[in-house]
């Protein structure tokens, strides 16, 4: 009986230790680490071979391993591990025409490997987590060239420059969505896999957001959300460190290129916090989303910056106030550019801002709005403009009014009268009538009082001509300065409103 039900296995093949067939015997090891012939099946193909890597230095012969069809269900999980070792032979895909049988037989052995994850497969063990990850680790993990537009002191978000590519990309993409198929499937444990999918392997993974294609910055992204969902004992880490490559940008480099595929993350995870806030999340916003406008590189991550602090004022509105000053305080002066980003998002945060909160920030808040509207740049002035046409910030103008009117009067009436853009004067002729409607006595108050500031202002200036005009007849009377005698000239003394 014994003998009839053993001649029903597949038989046994010798580990090959031919030096022909190009195989090392260092790698995975385990109890585990087997994989049985099908039936039909040559006896040169080798069924144990867990503890096989192959070498990168030693890659010709590579035989194929058998399929999971060919195999009883509960030797698959050993086969699984097989077919892993094998994939984690490093091959050199900058040189098309080098190994292509063996590129070939790796990335075939990676869609069954991928397929049999995809396929709800039976409970990873502890030796199946380790080969996985292992393999992730040899294929994935590495380091990028040094890129000569992150030392470039004029590289910029508008940098027109194609991104680098990895000619590896095909086979990578494969190793991606095998890990993401593995972290997503239900036959993986998270008490068991957190071992190995732990804090050295997430910052490995975090690293790689650095890369230039973002091809592959898409599928970190993926993946690093779906470890923080499933992972929570990781959670913490996972902010921190997200939070160092933050500080990084900020305070050292300037230059990331994941920043916004990170950002995106954490728009996702804050919708998530729970009511009220803790004291970590807070101070992740003022320490490290707000100072992430500093960069010069914002263009490239401002959406998904702004959606995060939208999503944290939406969680708490008293976050509103803090937000704005310090906008306010990395407000840029000579980047137009960021100037007009700055605006589009003070707009979304006055769109759910409360009227306690913008009454705590409206003074110095529509001062440097003023400052915007009589800027000479055509598109600041404009997009400052175009707040007015949000009824909510009307809303939150017209209650306040007292206060913000004799404010942003000035501004909008030199524009009106001055500007040299015609939109622009035809925009700040719209608020002006605004205003007028909102309130006609306050307004003429406003007007009167901006004449009167006016006259002033070229009573001043008349003075000052004047002054000049008798320094210099003064000066010409006087003999000219002969020799080396020097002349003290004092600057003229200037008072800069904005």
């Amino acid at each position: 009986m014994w003998k009839h039900f053993l001649s029903r296995l597949p038989k046994k093949s010798v580990k090959s230790e031919s030096v022909d067939s190009g195989r090392g015997n260092s790698g995975l090891q385990g109890p585990n680490a087997s994989s049985n012939l099908g039936p039909g099946r040559p006896n040169s193909a080798p069924r144990r071979t867990s503890s096989v890597v192959f070498p990168a230095s030693v890659i010709a012969g590579i035989e194929p391993l058998i399929s999971f069809k060919d195999v009883p269900s509960s030797e698959k999980m050993n086969l699984f591990i097989s077919k892993l070792s094998l994939c984690c032979v490093d091959f050199d895909f900058r040189d098309p025409t080098k190994n292509v049988a063996e590129k070939e037989l790796k990335r075939a052995t990676l869609f069954e490997l991928l397929d049999f994850v995809s396929a709800n497969p039976p409970k990873f063990s502890e030796p199946a987590i380790l080969a996985l990850c292992k393999t992730c680790a040899v294929n994935l993990f590495r380091v990028f060239p040094p890129n000569y537009r992150s030392n470039n002191s004029h590289a910029s978000e508008n940098d027109d420059d194609e991104p680098t590519f990895d000619p590896a990309w095909p086979h990578l993409q494969i190793v991606y969505d095998l890990l993401l198929k593995f972290v997503t499937s239900s036959s993986l444990e998270a008490k068991v896999a957190k071992k190995y999918i732990n804090h050295q392997f997430i910052l490995k993974l975090l690293d790689l957001f650095d890369s230039e294609d973002p091809r592959e910055r898409d599928c970190l992204k993926a993946i690093l959300h779906r470890i923080y969902g499933k992972f929570m004992v990781h959670r913490p880490y996972i902010r921190k460190s997200i939070s160092n490559v933050f500080y990084r940008v900020v305070f050292e480099s300037e230059k990331h290129n994941g920043i916004a595929e990170l950002l995106e993350i954490f728009g996702s995870v804050v919708t998530g916090f729970a009511l009220p806030l803790k004291e970590e999340h807070k101070i992740f916003l003022s320490r490290v989303l707000i100072p992430l406008h500093k960069p010069k590189s914002l263009g490239i991550y401002f959406q998904q910056l702004s959606y995060c602090i939208t999503q944290f004022i939406e969680k708490d509105p008293k976050l509103a106030s803090p937000v704005i000053r310090g906008l306010l305080k990395y407000w840029p002066i000579t980047n137009t550019q960021k100037e007009v980003m700055f605006l589009s998002e003070l707009e979304e945060i006055l769109d759910v801002i409360n009227m306690a909160e913008f009454q705590k920030v409206m003074v110095p808040l529509f001062w440097r709005i003023g400052c915007c509207i009589s800027s000479y740049h055509f598109q600041v002035a404009e997009r400052a403009l175009f707040l007015w046409n949000n009824d909510q910030i009307v809303n939150l103008i017209a209650h306040n009014r007292h206060v913000i009117l004799p404010i942003i009067f000035p501004a909008v009436e030199s524009n009106a009268q001055n500007h040299w853009n015609h939109a622009v004067q035809n925009l700040s002729l719209n608020v002006r009538r605004m205003f007028s409607e909102m309130d006609d006595v306050l307004f003429l108050a406003c007007h009167s009082h901006y004449k009167e500031e006016q006259e002033k202002i070229n009573l001043e200036a008349e003075k000052r001509k004047e002054a000049w005009e008798q320094l210099e007849t003064a000066a010409s009377l006087r003999p000219p300065v002969a020799g080396n005698i020097a002349v003290l000239v004092t600057p003229l003394a200037t008072s800069i409103t904005c």
